[in-house]
């Protein structure tokens, strides 16, 4: 196996680029408004209260955009998706002035942010499906796995730079010029994009009507039983091992290292997950891949519950890496059980259902987080969502014997057969 198969592709190496300039600005924007939402009300539900507000549009329309998506060319649809994302980064680039918010009450800017938020949302419940359709237009079907491999190494590495630079900047240059940061990064993505030309829509049935279209979709998720028992698997487990969501808390009041020490705990996860993504792409995890999944959602929770106990820095940098690196295992099988399961003609449908199961849960997850913190304290919530990963295992497990025995060797034999 060519472990850089998908990277010998110009528009793929393209793509690429984009996908790492949106996550890291997206991610970045994420820590930084976190951080000033937590700095202005030193409440931990105002942090669950943010995930809440951006999961509303970004589920609710989720299905819609699914549809909308196997309807509508992918590269210029992704276009728009990008330059709405802009007006939103530069929304909050300008609402976090400091001459602006000493002018203004709280509340005044507390609201405007949430309002960003919740466009950001809406931004959102398109540009998940856009970009797991485009893929599939950009790489031969034999080098889906490698390709969603790669792709998926590069959201994780955004995902290392991003916070850690919000981190840094923070501290260094202010809320403000941080979210000038994300605001360039959003124009970089574009810029790149603009590069790979428009692909054909793949959907025979054009002028589908929406209901039978969502139905179509539905049906298909629920009747395949690996795609249904991964999203499931997945959305518990992140919907109540959600910890990162408690982060400025650690960071602030916890661990006390200001927001230099937050920027490294944020990045800890997805150092992990991108070394594990990176190196994968030398192994094979498609082989006893429902034994694999189960065990890395249950290393997930161990590690969640190292954290919440820990009142040590460097322990709880530990716990966070290690919980990213088994959470890359499971996000690469996900990801290979989506694109091998799921025909051309319904990847955006997939891709919303699977942004609701799974994407929108981080979001849950962190109004679930900041809930329970509030009510039953900060980290007894974090060793409750540990807890409650564990028990979600050992049921999926127990009441789904086929999804435990699932492999995906015959289905990757099959897609290498019919590319050629």
């Amino acid at each position: 196996m060519d472990p850089y198969a998908a990277l010998r592709y110009k528009e793929f190496n393209i793509f690429l680029v984009v996908r790492f300039a949106m996550v890291f600005a997206w991610s970045m924007q994420f820590i930084v408004i976190e951080w000033q939402v937590y700095s202005m009300t030193k409440d931990p539900l105002s942090l669950g209260i943010i995930g809440l507000i951006e999961v509303i549009p970004a589920v609710g329309m989720a299905l819609f955009a699914g549809h909308f998506v196997d309807q509508t060319e992918k590269r210029n649809l992704l276009v728009k998706c990008i330059m709405a994302f802009s007006v939103v980064s530069l929304g909050l680039f300008l609402i976090s002035d400091p001459d602006l918010t000493k002018s203004l009450a709280t509340s005044t800017i507390l609201y405007a942010v949430y309002a960003m938020v919740f466009l950001g949302g809406v931004v959102r419940a398109f540009i998940g499906p856009t970009v797991f359709s485009l893929i599939a237009l950009l790489v031969p079907k034999k080098i889906y796995p490698n390709a969603a491999t790669w792709s998926s190494s590069t959201w994780q590495v955004a995902g290392v730079l991003g916070p850690t630079l919000a981190g840094f900047s923070i501290g260094w240059i202010g809320v403000h010029w941080s979210m000038c940061i994300v605001f360039g990064f959003s124009l970089l993505a574009l810029l790149f994009l603009l590069q790979i030309p428009r692909k054909p829509i793949l959907n025979p049935k054009l002028g589908e009507p929406v209901l039978q279209s969502l139905k179509d979709g539905l049906r298909f998720v629920f009747k395949t039983k690996a795609v249904f028992g991964a999203l499931t698997l997945d959305m518990i487990a992140v919907l109540f091992g959600g910890a990162v969501a408690l982060l400025p808390i650690y960071a602030q009041d916890i661990l006390n290292v200001g927001s230099e020490g937050f920027g490294i705990l944020r990045a800890a996860p997805a150092v992990g997950a991108a070394i594990t993504m990176l190196g994968s792409t030398r192994f094979q995890l498609h082989k006893n891949a429902g034994r694999k999944l189960l065990l890395a959602v249950f290393a997930f929770g161990i590690c969640i519950i190292v954290f919440g106990l820990s009142e040590l820095f460097w322990l709880s940098v530990g716990a966070l890496f290690l919980s990213g690196a088994v959470d890359g295992v499971s996000m690469i099988i996900r990801q290979t059980i989506l694109q091998l399961k799921t025909p051309d003609n319904m990847r955006g449908r997939v891709a919303s259902v699977n942004s609701i199961f799974v994407g929108s849960s981080n979001e849950l997850g962190a109004f679930e987080s900041g809930l329970a913190a509030k009510l039953l304290g900060t980290v007894p919530a974090v060793v409750f969502g540990g807890c409650m990963t564990l028990l979600t295992v050992g049921l999926t497990g127990w009441i789904s014997p086929s999804f435990r025995k699932l492999d995906l060797s015959k289905d990757v034999e099959e897609s290498e057969a019919t590319s050629g």
